[in-house]
């Protein structure tokens, strides 16, 4: 099988913001507890997280974090979890039916994020508080001095404000699962005095509106135009959440979904590029996908309710799983003139692409990878390719194209970087790269994660999907050749 892709300068989609790759820890599972905090393990440090977490977090060289939720902010009092820990109050969390300690809060979780290279995304409880509670946390956490807020915060340790720039209002609002769940116009009223009274506490700061929780929700559409035709020119971002799986057992529908996925941003491009036009304004709304992954292997299995940190949404991720979520970045990077902030979710245990033992060791699991590429080496500006390859039907999806890339031109460094996902389960594809006006490029290192079982996975004991280095493709007149193997995840990186 044959494909071209084709590059120039001028095909620039837009600047890539690097919080689009952005994570999400929420205190779900053991994303907090047996994930990034557990005193007393070989490799934690003073003040209890596991250092051996965070050397992976590093190389996946995540920029921001959302923080605490997810489902549970909607139940969370952010006053719970600061201040001396022996005091803080064990709380049951009805989001997902544990008991949460309160070890781990806002100061804990920022020192955490600094460790890890990271900055905190902070989400305020819009379900059961309001306003007032949300804008007495940006004050705890920004305000220098001077005031009650961050008074408290100083006599608890922390001298200088943590400077949280990035605020998620809510969590799913529109969701009858959540707790305080509102209509459009409900929360709409709410997110509007949240983010006003939030950037009058401190106008440095930018804010996220919650849109429907996913593009299959029964209020979608209308949530997003209705809540954004109220809180319009308050908000910076509007969310968008997508899961994937693979349940029907159904391998080239699954790697199809990316089309879905593209449908399902123009339209919340759509729904803010109409409220922008209705209200004559000149602002334009970007958008925030603070929640997408493959999230399927690990549901409804049981754990004893109101523990602490039972074991819940662990997934154990396939090979097939890592060409989706290198697919979906794909699709994310070909909107970064409108997404500007993305959260694959979530970072570690609770489907994530690190998971550990309680008490033992570490592994990257096989999405691990394609994230990792694509976060080191997707930078500078993003570039359209135009595609001719084959296609393919399936069950769910027609015209499907065998080939996912995107390009990636780091001008300041003179790099440049070709992401593919060759879909086919049994042809390889000769792949030809037209380079148009990259004059002196050629090719410095090749990897590509191939020759695995759909369905093999890492472990504690083995990790055995990962990816390798090939020999570097050939160069003729300005047309690059690669051989891109059966059911593969591809990186073909440029230097001048």
């Amino acid at each position: 099988m044959k494909a071209k892709i084709t590059l120039a300068k001028e095909f620039r989609i837009g600047e890539i913001d690097k919080r689009i790759y952005g994570s999400f820890i929420e205190h779900l599972g053991r994303a907090v507890y047996g994930g990034i905090y557990e005193p007393g393990h070989p490799t934690a440090d003073e003040n209890g997280f596991r250092q051996d977490v965070i050397d992976l977090v590093k190389k996946l060289n995540v920029p921001v974090v959302r923080y605490p939720g997810g489902n549970f902010v909607s139940g969370y009092n952010w006053e719970d979890g600061v201040g001396p820990v022996d005091k803080r109050p064990k709380k049951l969390d009805l989001a997902w039916g544990t008991t949460e300690p309160n070890l781990i809060g806002t100061n804990e979780f920022v020192k955490w994020c600094e460790k890890a290279n990271a900055e905190c995304m902070m989400a305020v409880n819009l379900g059961t508080r309001g306003p007032d509670e949300a804008r007495n946390l940006v004050e705890y956490c920004n305000h220098k001095s001077g005031s009650y807020w961050s008074d408290l915060r100083r006599s608890h340790g922390y001298e200088n404000p943590h400077n949280i720039k990035l605020w998620c209002l809510g969590n799913e609002m529109d969701g009858g699962w959540q707790m305080g769940a509102k209509n459009a116009v409900e929360y709409g009223r709410t997110a509007l005095e949240a983010s006003k009274m939030m950037k009058w506490t401190d106008g440095s700061i930018e804010t996220v509106l919650c849109g429907s929780s996913s593009r299959y929700s029964g209020t979608f559409g209308e949530w997003e135009v209705q809540s954004l035709d109220i809180a319009y020119d308050s908000i910076d971002y509007v969310s968008l959440h997508q899961y994937y799986g693979n349940q029907e057992d159904d391998t080239p529908s699954f790697l199809a979904k990316t089309l879905g996925l593209d449908e399902f941003i123009y339209s919340v491009i759509c729904a803010c590029d109409y409220v922008k036009a209705k209200r004559r304004s000149k602002k334009t709304i970007n958008l925030s996908f603070d929640e997408w992954n493959v999230w399927y292997h690990s549901n409804n299995r049981p754990f004893e309710r109101w523990s602490v940190a039972p074991p819940l949404l662990e997934d154990i991720y396939n090979f097939e799983d890592a060409l989706l979520v290198g697919s979906m970045l794909i699709t994310l990077l070909r909107h970064c003139d409108r997404i500007k902030i993305a959260c694959l979710a979530q970072l570690v245990n609770v489907i994530a692409p690190i998971f550990t033992k309680t008490g033992g060791g570490v592994f990257p699991q096989t999405t691990f990878f394609p994230f990792m590429h694509l976060s080191n080496y997707g930078r500078g500006s993003a570039l359209l390719p135009l595609v001719d390859c084959p296609k393919y039907d399936c069950k769910k999806f027609t015209d499907v194209p065998y080939i996912e890339t995107i390009a990636t031109f780091d001008e300041e460094n003179d790099e440049m970087t070709v992401f593919c996902v060759n879909k086919s389960l049994d042809e390889s594809v000769v792949l030809d790269v037209n380079l148009m006006d990259f004059d002196g490029y050629k090719p410095v290192e090749f990897i590509s994660m191939d020759g695995y079982g759909i369905k093999d996975e890492n472990s504690l004991e083995a990790v055995t999907v990962k990816p390798h280095t090939n020999p570097v493709p050939e160069m003729d007149e300005g047309v690059l050749t690669a051989e891109l193997k059966p059911f593969s995840w591809n990186v073909i990186r440029l230097k001048k």
